[in-house]
């Protein structure tokens, strides 16, 4: 690990690797604290609990706030210049978080329902920010105007989901965006 991270950040890509490898209940706080060099008092000073770190680890490494930030500032205004870089931006993100997603997914006999919400924000958020561009974009006559832009950035985001689930090649990945994105582009275009 990098000398730059913070202790904090030691301690959460450390619970991440190993619950990814040995499941949320296998792994213990000794462990955590031993990968990320620091002794238990500290990862308990920081963070409390093992769940508390995987909370915390969901909600910094998840991809709510990098995709605020995206739609607040990168994107603009043109529907599949956007729409390829809401894509591009998703996987790349998903694709470093793979074994964070992997935990959650997995889940485990002890695993907190603080953790499940916490992990369903991100895609409400994402889901969100996609209904309200849509309809910035239709009433800039950009996009058609429909009667459920929340249905086609869910359709939007579940048919990228779907390319994540199926954890494509970069080459095949790359190409499924450009493909997804054109139709999905053309459907939209007034």
């Amino acid at each position: 690990m990098s000398n730059n991270q913070s202790t904090g950040d030691k301690i959460l890509l450390a619970a991440i690797d190993l619950m990814a490898d040995k499941g949320y209940d296998s792994t213990t706080t000794k462990e955590i604290a031993s990968a990320a060099g620091v002794n238990e008092v500290t990862l308990f000073r920081h963070f409390g609990t093992k769940q508390k770190i995987l909370q915390a680890a969901v909600s910094r490494y998840h991809y709510a706030e990098e995709m605020t930030k995206l739609f607040n500032g990168t994107l603009k205004g043109e529907l599949h210049s956007d729409l390829l870089t809401i894509s591009r931006t998703y996987h790349k993100i998903m694709n470093r978080n793979r074994k964070l997603l992997l935990i959650v997914q997995k889940g485990g006999s002890n695993l907190p329902e603080e953790v499940y919400e916490e992990a369903g924000r991100h895609p409400q958020q994402l889901k969100n920010l996609l209904t309200k561009y849509l309809i910035d974009m239709s009433d800039q006559h950009k996009v058609l105007k429909t009667s459920n832009p929340e249905m086609q950035a869910l359709s939007f985001m579940w048919m990228n989901r779907g390319a994540f689930n199926g954890n494509l090649n970069e080459e095949r990945l790359n190409e499924f965006i450009e493909e997804s994105v054109r139709l999905f582009a053309r459907a939209l275009t007034p």
